[in-house]
Parts: structure tokens; sequence; C-alpha cells
């Protein structure tokens, strides 16, 4: 598929997210994610709030569904969600129903293999019952407790092994994010560079904007094909 450019906002109200959303969109990034603090913070709210702000951009909304499947992800899609986000590490069942409830409802799946002890066994297997993208991902606390850990760690194998598109997430510097589609990995998520640091959750200070620019300009560079903004 096609580069796209993620932007993961996660900051803790809507304000905040229409805020940083707006900024995001005039820089020209293709999907705008509704990150856990803000699902956290202000639940499907934000969901709706965003739609009706940006309502071409599809919202990736990072559920971590782990545990009722079909309701969560028909809660959000009818708020305005085009992907929800389902945990490799759930029942199965619980992944068949986030998947049917998708195709019900017209939107798409993302399987995420944070803590997976087989990663590579863990997305075949979320491919398998039908998620329609493959997130490789280290954890917050993960990376806080065991340094260095990072997707790139496993990413060429798990890219391998399935024909779906995949998406790295966690402890990427903004270098190896702009790298990711020569990996294999087309869908570039940018989020830390956002906030100020790792542990708190509001819009960095600086040139946000002048700093997403330049990194939708280098991704985009650094890929010969270009943008669907629908993929």
């Amino acid at each position: 598929m096609d580069v796209v450019v993620q932007v993961s906002l996660d900051v803790e109200t809507i304000e905040e997210a229409l805020r940083l959303g707006a900024i995001a969109v005039r820089a020209g990034i293709d999907w705008l994610e509704v990150g856990t603090p803000l699902i956290l913070g202000e639940g499907l709210h934000a969901v709706r709030a965003l739609k009706e702000k940006f309502p071409d951009k599809p919202l990736v909304v990072d559920l971590k569904t782990m545990d009722g499947g079909y309701l969560e992800t028909e809660m959000m899609a009818k708020a305005g969600a085009d992907l929800v986000v389902v945990m490799g590490v759930a029942h199965p069942a619980t992944i068949r129903a986030s998947v049917r409830a998708a195709r019900d409802y017209g939107i798409k799946v993302m399987g995420d293999v944070l803590a997976a002890q087989d990663k590579v066994a863990c997305a075949r297997m979320l491919e398998k019952i039908g998620v329609d993208y493959i997130i490789a991902h280290t954890g917050y606390d993960e990376r806080r407790e065991i340094l260095g850990a990072s997707p790139v760690d496993y990413l060429d194998e798990l890219v391998k092994a399935v024909s779906i598109p995949v998406q790295a997430v966690g402890g990427l510097s903004v270098e190896q994010a702009i790298e990711m589609p020569k990996r294999g990995a087309p869908l570039v998520v940018i989020g830390a560079p956002l906030v100020i640091d790792g542990s708190s959750f509001h819009v960095a200070p600086d040139d946000v904007e002048g700093l997403l620019r330049k990194i939708v300009s280098e991704i985009r560079g650094s890929s010969t094909s270009g943008v669907d903004h629908r993929s």
C-alpha cells in the first residue's frame, strides 16, 4: 500500500486534541489517531468531536480492546471511528467479534501484537482472523523497564510473515519513523515528538507544525509511492 502518515493525539482533553489535530492537518498528515490518554480522558466524545471537525480525515481509535470486541467497535464506529485497535493477546473470540463489528459498520481493524510472547505468530493469527493491519508495538512501560526495546527488533521478520500492511510503534526516533516505509511498514506514526517528555501528555510548546511539516516531507521523499488517504 501507499505510505500513510498518522499523528497520535496523545493528549487528555478534546480542546488539546482539536488544536493539535488542526496543526497536524495543516502540516499534511493523512490519519489522526485518538490516542489512549484521550480515550481515557474523553472517551467517544473525543471521537465525535474530531470527526465533526475533520470529517475527511480517517480516525484511528486506539482502544486496545481486550474484551467486548463487538460492543467497543460498534460504539466507536457509530461515533465516527474509521479504524479501531484490538490486542493480539486478547482471546480470539474478542478479535473475531471486533472484526465482525467492523465489517458490519464498514470500518477497519488494526491488530496490536504488544505483549505477545511470539509476535510473529500473533501477527499471523491476527491476519488469519481477518484484521486489516498489524501494529508492531513495543509498549511505554516495557520501554521504561527494558531500555532500548523497540519494534525494530522484530520488524523485519514480522513484515515477511504477513501479507497485510504493518505499522511500527513505540520508542522510535524521528529518523527511524521516517525510514519505516523502506523497512516494509508503510503506516508511519508520529507521536512522541509532539509531547513535552515521555511522561507528560501535553502538546509541546515548540514549533510543532514546523516539525510535522518537516517529518511529513521527509517521509514523502523517502518513498517512491504517493499517499492514498483512505487506504
